[in-house]
């Protein structure tokens, strides 16, 4: 079913190392070839197991099995989009959204998804570029979302947006997040966000403790163009933020233009995977307190 496997594990957790030696003599013993990610490979120096840097092993590999939490599986996106690669995550992590796979049922898991008995979506990226005089500055993208937002001190920024070069509003607020449905169940659901199926091709708008208490979240189409402003005239202490790993400080008259990306991440799931019962399960929804 699968050519090659990859393997990308978060490398500051030390739980990764049992499940990772695991995984790799599982895949060995079952004859599957293999490879690991040059980062991950030192937590297993002594075992002398085939690696890659991060572009080979999306451009060898038509699977990648990502070993930690949600954050992990969100870089490993972010550097193999555009690459013709399968994602499944074993979680290591809290909640577990994307990486839905525990390590206890992580050999029988894998071994269904090897013989063809999964699931797979393909979730789209947004892409942010920072335009500072009429000049794009950088670029980036985001799995999960894009947040402008204030930093270093408790002040709140004022923030003109646009949606497909319509004028929305004006919101003085801690900032705000511009988030796919993936990412509906991270930062965007703790900022009051609605939570959007994965199978829908919108964007969410979340501000961040709006001073204007009516100021509320607004859905929009995924080919949707949304352009936010940092107001000049202001002391303006704020950052550009992807997915909670690039930052980047923002200066008074900064725009933002957050764009879908092109191509997308195709996720893989095993059999049986539903989503309702994820959210009841890590929300814990139904509960009795």
């Amino acid at each position: 079913m699968f050519r090659k496997i990859g393997v990308i594990a978060k490398t500051e957790d030390e739980r990764v190392r049992k499940t990772l030696a695991a995984l790799t003599a599982h895949l060995h013993q079952r004859g599957t070839p293999f490879v690991l990610d040059s980062a991950c490979a030192q937590i297993l120096p002594q075992a002398e197991l085939p690696i890659a840097d991060r572009d080979a092993l999306g451009a060898e590999c038509d699977l990648v099995v990502v070993v930690g939490g949600d954050g992990t599986l969100l870089g490993a996106a972010r550097s193999l989009v555009g690459q013709d690669v399968r994602l499944l995550g074993i979680n290591l992590g809290r909640l577990g959204f994307l990486t839905d796979i525990s390590r206890h049922e992580m050999t029988d898991q894998l071994d269904g998804v090897l013989a063809g008995q999964f699931q797979e979506e393909e979730r789209f990226l947004l892409r942010a570029a920072l335009m500072r005089n009429g000049q794009e500055m950088m670029y980036d993208d985001a799995f999960n979302d894009v947040v402008v937002h204030k930093w270093r001190v408790a002040r709140l920024i004022t923030l003109d947006t646009y949606v497909d070069g319509t004028f929305v509003n004006t919101q003085r607020s801690d900032g705000l997040i511009v988030s796919t449905p993936t990412g509906s169940t991270a930062y965007a659901l703790s900022g009051g966000g609605p939570i959007l199926h994965p199978a829908l091709k919108a964007i969410v708008l979340v501000p961040i403790c709006p001073h204007t208490l009516s100021n509320r979240p607004i859905v929009v189409d995924a080919n949707s163009r949304v352009e936010i402003v940092v107001t000049k005239g202001q002391d303006t202490s704020a950052q550009l933020t992807c997915d909670g790993q690039t930052e980047l400080e923002l200066a008074d008259g900064d725009r933002v233009l957050v764009t879908r990306r092109e191509r997308g991440i195709r996720l893989i799931h095993p059999a049986g995977h539903d989503y309702f019962a994820t959210l009841r399960t890590k929300l814990h929804w139904g509960k009795e307190l």
